[in-house]
């Protein structure tokens, strides 16, 4: 009686330990989404700022040659 006891003690410790990593990985996938989700958007923040400021800088009247001085 006292092996099964042992036994089943190790099982549940060996379960413990599976499911605390199936916890670790699926909080570092989480982890890892929300990064790239966040690069993500902060690169398409960048292009429409680029884009903005090319519009911008596109409607600016142009200097001629003779107005400079």
């Amino acid at each position: 009686m006292r092996n099964v006891e042992r036994l089943s003690s190790v099982k549940s410790e060996l379960l413990d330990i599976f499911m605390s990593m199936e916890v670790v990985e699926h909080e570092e996938r989480s982890r890892t989404a929300a990064q790239r989700n966040l690069r993500a958007r902060r690169g398409i923040e960048l292009h429409e700022e680029f884009k903005r400021l090319s519009q911008d800088i596109a409607d600016l009247p142009e200097d001629d040659a003779d107005g400079m001085h």
